[in-house]
């Protein structure tokens, strides 16, 4: 196959020899052009991907231990018709499973330590089609949670920070007293610890306290459910199902889906991604300009060849596309290897950082700061393909103004002196 000598000159000119020092210092700046675009490109890839798996990874804990949606009534007051709007919930073809559950807020005390909690009322039969969480506690902890025994389960940290185990007593203080003629006293109930539980989510662990829906009811003095907890067949699809829950149910409700329950942070993921990505692309383009100075070391060096290629016949366009066949080369050989690198860490984080983390003997993600405890990755098509292409155009576009250079080298005066 023959190849049109462009190419081949092209890709002489990418490995240049080192006869003489001033080709092979072209060589060494050009190899650095290659190496620049390539470390931008894995570090692009790699970081992306931590994000995307951070985020999923979060995402994935906190629908263990939140709903989809949740239909709730104003004020923190009981549902006037629980069993109606459950069957109106549970008629949509999206939704799976569907729960009552009381949700507030109250003090746990053991002893002299005290803890603000979110107390969540839930009826242990029901509870397992909703959250993952009640799916590994049904057998366990949530069969101990019976109706009139006032037991808790409490998430793993919170009963690490209280100091208590299973079947320790803890005292819950309600946020609304009893008024008294001595004036108004918190209204205080002795609890039994039924079990534990660890979602993985430090936020929820250090703060959940589980309850049944009835003792619940009792205690803060509700008349039944506060609201009805979903769970669907996409998550995806929460904002829609919410959007046409909120015009089929009856009765003045409140309805939130996950993305509302945590939309600032989510907010917060997304535009910092989009920050790194275009702070890492600029790291990119510098590299990929790093292109430009090597082309035009490598027409000034190579004039005489030029002048000698003019005279045999070879047009300007054919030694533009010479130097364009140069920078390319480089360009795409750096992405490449950019892109084998980036995705062969991508894939392996979750090997690497563990151990640099024993070899450093240093935690980079501290759980109850980053809410997670081990660094995840999830390369995604939707970030790798830009990258590449972005890569490519930018080593092609920096290949433009060096070989427009070489087309307008005039013969006689290149090889005036030669």
């Amino acid at each position: 196959m023959q190849f049109p000598y462009e190419l081949i000159l092209g890709w002489r000119y990418t490995r240049a020899g080192r006869a003489t020092r001033r080709n092979g210092f072209i060589s060494f700046i050009s190899g650095v052009s290659m190496l620049g675009i390539a470390l931008g490109v894995a570090a692009l890839i790699i970081v992306l991907s931590v994000m995307n798996g951070f985020q999923k990874e979060v995402r994935d804990r906190m629908l263990s231990v939140v709903s989809h949606i949740e239909v709730f009534a104003p004020d923190g007051a009981a549902l006037p018709d629980m069993l109606r709007t459950l069957a109106e919930v549970r008629a949509h073809p999206q939704v799976v499973g569907a729960a009552p559950f009381i949700a507030t807020q109250a003090l746990l005390a053991r002893g002299e330590d005290m803890k603000g909690v979110m107390v969540r009322g839930i009826d242990p039969s029901l509870e397992p089609g909703v959250t993952d969480l009640a799916v590994g506690l049904k057998n366990t902890a949530l069969a101990r949670l019976l109706p009139g025994e006032f037991g808790v389960v409490l998430g793993g940290e919170l009963a690490r920070a209280l100091g208590v185990r299973q079947g320790d007593r803890v005292t819950l203080v309600a946020p609304s007293g009893q008024v008294t003629p001595a004036g108004v006293v918190p209204r205080l109930k002795q609890m039994t610890v039924v079990g534990t539980f660890d979602s993985g989510h430090y936020e929820y662990d250090a703060s959940l306290v589980l309850m049944h829906l009835d003792d619940a009811a009792r205690i803060f003095r509700l008349e039944g459910a506060t609201g009805v907890r979903i769970k669907l067949r996409d998550l995806h699809q929460a904002r829609e199902v919410a959007a046409q829950l909120a015009s089929t149910l009856t009765g003045d409700l409140l309805i939130r889906d996950w993305t509302r329950q945590n939309r600032t942070w989510f907010a917060a993921v997304q535009v910092e991604k989009r920050m790194m990505f275009i702070i890492l692309t600029l790291i990119v383009a510098v590299a990929a300009f790093n292109l430009v100075s090597t082309l035009v070391m490598t027409v000034t060096d190579k004039r005489a060849d030029i002048a000698i290629l003019r005279t045999l016949g070879a047009s300007p366009q054919s030694i533009m596309a010479i130097f364009v066949v140069q920078g390319a080369m480089v360009g795409v050989i750096g992405t490449l290897a950019g892109l084998l690198l980036g995705l062969g860490v991508a894939f392996n984080i979750d090997v690497i950082v563990p151990a640099l983390e024993q070899l450093f003997h240093a935690s980079f993600l501290p759980k109850d700061i980053y809410l997670i405890s081990r660094m995840p990755s999830e390369p995604q098509r939707g970030d790798i393909v830009p990258i590449t292409i972005i890569s490519l155009v930018l080593a092609f576009l920096a290949t433009l103004y060096p070989s427009w250079r070489a087309s307008r080298v005039n013969p006689a005066e290149a090889l005036r002196y030669e």
